[in-house]
């Protein structure tokens, strides 16, 4: 082959093949870059997609496990506050409510709690609200009993009311019935007699009608029959009234005042005990003996027994 200096037509078409099978091998492969950086990034934005998904549902299940937790805590708060003034069996079991409590608050607080943190906190909080309505049923009974005890001390009060206005009823007439008794017990004078006495150097007494000559008065009386009045010593106080209306008082006569039971205290001259017996008629007699002579004019005695007047006598004095 003679070479005439001309380029050789079959080389050049050669060349032009080998580059187009280059470049197109360099475009299929740069397509196939792209379309798996595309795919690549395609599954990276699901795979984000898809965790956003689990970080919302997450984020949503703690704020509703939160909302659940502080709703169980206002009913235990409110429980507990509505009913203090009972034994309520939530103050009995504190511990056990303190340490449920601590580890539900660590689990919802956690930054970054997980599905099982979660469900973790959901079983203790359904335990909790378990106890709580435990609780709820524990202080209803004892509610009920309560009120039942209640209307059984409203009954007994009633029934107390009751006892006690009968008892006072029965005390009022046991004391209507002492006051008859200790009425009828009280003794009565009769068949006074009072005389003057002049007492002579001789010692010889005579009974006298003048005042200048009287050193003494005797008085005699009968206590009557008394059915009623015990025996035993009765106290008999003796009031002697001078003319002017005025009781004498004599220190020897050991004279004083006694309590009546109508006008108050009264004075009294002097106060003899007497041995009465129940049923039978006593005659009493003694002599009043005063310092200064006596005057002319009427003297009346006054006797006492329990309280009442039971007699009375009078003597005139020229």
């Amino acid at each position: 082959m003679t070479s005439t200096g001309y380029p050789n037509p079959d080389s050049s078409s050669g060349s032009r093949d080998n580059r187009g099978l280059i470049y197109g091998l360099l475009i299929t492969a740069l397509l196939g870059t792209w379309g798996y950086i595309i795919y690549d990034k395609s599954q990276t934005k699901e795979e984000i997609e898809r965790k956003d998904l689990q970080y919302a549902a997450l984020d949503s299940s703690k704020s509703s496990l939160q909302k659940e937790y502080e709703d169980a805590l206002l009913r235990l708060e409110g429980m507990t506050s509505t009913n203090a003034t009972l034994d309520s069996p939530v103050r009995s079991r504190d511990v056990e409510l303190t340490g449920l409590k601590g580890r539900i608050r660590s689990l919802v607080s956690k930054q970054n709690a997980t599905a099982s943190d979660l469900k973790e906190a959901q079983n203790l909080i359904s335990q909790l609200n378990g106890k709580i309505d435990g609780y709820l049923e524990e202080i209803e009974r004892l509610q009920t009993i309560n009120e039942q005890l209640t209307e059984q001390n409203q009954g007994l009060t009633a029934n107390n009311l009751n006892l006690e206005k009968d008892l006072s009823s029965t005390r009022d007439q046991k004391k209507q019935a002492e006051n008859k008794v200790d009425l009828g017990s009280t003794l009565h004078a009769s068949n006074f007699r009072i005389t003057a006495v002049d007492v002579r150097n001789s010692g010889r007494e005579k009974e006298t009608g003048r005042a200048k000559r009287a050193d003494k008065l005797r008085l005699s009386f009968d206590l009557d029959e008394n059915y009623i009045a015990a025996s035993g010593n009765k106290d008999i106080y003796v009031a002697l009234i001078d003319p002017s209306g005025k009781v004498i008082r004599e220190e020897a006569l050991g004279s004083g005042v006694f309590n009546t039971r109508r006008v108050g205290t009264k004075e009294f001259t002097t106060k003899i005990s007497v041995n009465y017996v129940q049923g039978e008629r006593k005659n009493v007699s003694f002599d009043l003996l005063k310092t200064d002579k006596y005057v002319a004019g009427n003297y009346r005695i006054d006797v006492y027994q329990n309280g009442m007047r039971i007699g009375e006598g009078t003597i005139a004095l020229k």
